[in-house]
This record gives C-alpha cells, structure tokens and sequence, in this order.
C-alpha cells in the first residue's frame, strides 16, 4: 500500500553543517520504502497519481520524521514497573528482580513485551535492541505488532544450556521476517565466564549475529572484573575477542580513556541509557569523550523497573542535560546531536547502512513517525529540533509506520485491545507476586 504525507513539515535527520534542518513538503511511501521526498506539489500530484487507492494523511500542524530507535532496553520488564524503586543495584537484582524472574513463564515475558512495544509504538520508537529471556517466544509478538527489533538472549553461566538452544530456535522463526534480528546477550563479564562469553560468540558467528552486553555499568562490576581478571571490562571483553562493529555495548559509564579508544577502534555501538544510570545511581557515561574518540553512541531506555518508561523523547533530552551539567559545558551534545544519537546513530548500531534506516530520503526504509506540534509545550516553533529535544513527549506522537505499514494511527495501536492487554497484565503480576 502507498502512503502519502501532505503538507507536512518535514525532519529527514540528513542535513550538513548549516543547510536547513527542516522543510515544507511531501513524503511518499510505496511498498516498505520511502519512495519520494520533496519540496515540489507538482511531483506530490504525480505520486498520487501514479498510486491510485494510496492512504493520504493531511499534515498540516505537524512533523514527519524517522522513528526513534531505542538500543537498550528490557521490554517484557514492563510487568515488573515500580516493583522495587530507591534501592542499590545490587540488592535491587538479587533481592527483587530476579526472583520475580525466576517465577515468569515464557507466556509472561510475551505478555509483558506486548506492553512494552505497545508503549514503545505509541512514542513514537519503530526499532529497538532487546535483552531478555524467552526470545524465542516473542519473535511472533513483535511480528504480529509490526515493529522492528533486534531480540537478544540473553544468559548467565546458570541458564547458558537452556538458552543457547532457544537462540538457535529464534533464528528459525525469524528467518522470515525481514524486520526481526536475533542476538546473543550474555549478561556481563561479571555474571558469564569467558568459556560461556566465547560460547555465545561462536554462536553469534554461525549465523552472523550481532551480540550485546552490558559493560562497566557500576563501580561493583568494575571491581569484580579487576578482581577476576586483573583487566577492566572492556580490555577483559577485548581480549577475548568479543568487541566489534557487530557489539552492542549497554552502559559503558566507568570506562578509562583507553577503554574509550578501544570501544571506538572496534567499532562497538554504545548505547546510553541516562535515566536507568541516574536512578539507580551508577554513574555518568563520558558521553562527550566518546564521540570525540569516534566512539558509535546510541540511546537507550534499559528495562521499565530502572526508568520507568520506555519514552525516548525524554531519554535524549535527558541524554542532552546530563552531558551539559557532567561536563560544566552548555553546548556539550546539542540538540541536533542528541537526536541523530535516537535516529541514525541507533540504525547503524542495528547493522543498518547509512541511509537505510534513521532517516527519511528516497530508498530508506520506510519507517516513520508523525509528531502533532499543535500542543502548548511545542509552540512556538521557533526551532523544531529544539522543541523536539528540549519539550517533546511520547504523546506527542500521531502516527506510526514501520516498514510501510501502518501501525498506530490516531493514537491506536493496530490489532491491539488494550484494555484486554491491561487486564492479562494485572492478572499475570499477581499470580507471578503470589508465587503460584
């Protein structure tokens, strides 16, 4: 089906030193590409000319841009929402998260990324990066939902064997389906031996998959590595050969400056997650340093129980705050900047070319979002990334199209009954705290 946004101002996420950021105009999708892109009401009329029966959305008030990519997050996490808040990261894992994980069923994980997409979806983010159990088991939600994602499985010295032959399962019931990625996620270096790490590797190299894990996120998991190894995470990671263009690295806050380099030179994706680091007090990454090194960085959520929302509009403009007052700098990671690390930046973390994904030209992927800028908090324009960074809200977003298709319209998400969803939630929780 062709889709075509009118009157529209546009955000392609493409412009260069000091070339406009935004413009008036069209945007045409045909099939799962974006198929025109311009300024000319001429060439509109021939693209809907040519497309008889397309969906034509009048955006007169409002913004296209690409989809936000969320790099990092835990999304079935949403059943454990407010479970345990202002408790020390440690304590907060051993005493409540994983025993609360240790009675879910697969059913459970799916059920609860199910809520986490559909809150994803409604804020405007069509990609994301996941870690978490039961894989496998949700390769059909985020299917049936419509959304891209990279799913990984993720494991620990004590579940490696039952996970590694859910991967395998994974890569079969994704194989048909172009938006969906499966990953190895090995927790930590802290929580996965180097035989289980280098297990996973080999794995991930059968089938040519990317793998994530979590790196120098607390000053504990920096002093246990050391203990270990004699080695920080990144140097441990690196020397077993883990770190590369297909690494998706969560965290990276407690890092040296040769541990920078070394990110940067491996071509790891580094995904900052402020707000989890900010709550559960781990730190702040050195984001400013990291892209001065030519480090890829990203942004992230991390899971509902250390944010707690999924909205990645107030991730970047967290991201953007934190690395000003961090740094003592005001023009530290501008807006513009932020942005590009929630659009561009995240598609290539995902193994995306540039301009394939995280942006809206002519031959992208079509994934794109609709943001209603009629709303006090964004009037007036007087810079729209601005506004975007610095005020924008999940809410704030209209429409979703992932792929070419449709997926939230009007504030609805496609397929879903939300108060059904609402209520098998509630119920699963209950049972899961009860411990039946």
């Amino acid at each position: 089906m062709a889709i075509l946004f009118s009157n529209a101002t546009v955000l392609p996420m493409t412009a260069a030193g000091n070339a406009p950021r935004t413009f008036a105009g069209w945007v045409g999708v045909d099939g799962n590409r974006i198929a025109l892109v311009t300024e000319s009401e001429t060439a509109a009329a021939e693209f809907r000319a040519a497309h008889p029966g397309l969906r034509e959305f009048d955006c007169r008030g409002k913004l296209v841009m690409p989809g936000l990519v969320n790099t990092h997050c835990h999304a079935a996490m949403t059943l454990q929402r407010s479970l345990a808040d202002d408790i020390a990261l440690m304590e907060w894992l051993h005493d409540y998260i994983w025993p609360f994980e240790a009675r879910q069923t697969a059913d459970d994980v799916a059920l609860g990324m199910t809520l986490g997409v559909v809150e994803m979806l409604l804020g405007g983010v069509t990609s994301f990066v996941d870690m978490y159990y039961f894989e496998n088991r949700c390769v059909e939600t985020v299917e049936r939902l419509g959304i891209r994602a990279m799913l990984g499985c993720n494991y620990f010295d004590s579940n490696v064997d039952e996970v590694m032959p859910q991967v395998e399962e994974a890569v079969r019931l994704a194989a048909g389906c172009d938006r969906v990625q499966i990953a190895l996620a090995p927790h930590s270096p802290y929580t996965v031996s180097p035989e289980n790490l280098l297990r996973g590797k080999r794995l991930a190299d059968k089938y040519g998959l990317h793998l994530m894990t979590h790196i120098s996120e607390t000053q504990d998991e920096v002093r246990i590595v050391r203990e270990k190894y004699g080695k920080t995470s990144v140097e441990h990671l690196d020397g077993l050969g883990l770190l590369g263009p297909k690494t998706i690295g969560a965290h990276c806050i407690h890092v040296t400056d040769s541990d920078i380099e070394t990110l940067a030179a491996r071509g790891v994706a580094v995904s900052h997650n402020p707000q989890s680091n900010m709550k559960i007090s781990s730190g702040v990454a050195p984001v400013e340093r990291m892209r001065a090194a030519g480090a890829l960085v990203t942004v992230g959520t991390d899971g509902t129980c250390s944010n707690n929302d999924l909205d990645m509009f107030e991730e970047v403009r967290t991201a953007a705050f934190l690395q000003k007052s961090a740094t003592g700098d005001p023009v530290a990671l501008p807006a513009w900047e932020a942005l590009r690390l929630a659009t561009a930046n995240g598609a290539r973390a995902m193994g995306y070319a540039d301009g394939e994904l995280g942006v809206v030209r002519e031959g992208a992927l079509a994934d794109l979002i609709v943001v209603d800028l009629q709303k006090p908090h964004l009037q007036p324009v007087n810079d729209v990334v601005s506004n975007l960074v610095y005020c924008g809200k999940a809410s704030d977003v209209d429409t979703v199209v992932v792929d070419g298709r449709i997926v939230v319209e009007n504030r609805c998400v496609a397929g879903v009954d939300l108060p059904a969803l609402y209520a098998g939630v509630a119920a699963a929780v209950a049972r899961i705290k009860a411990g039946r």
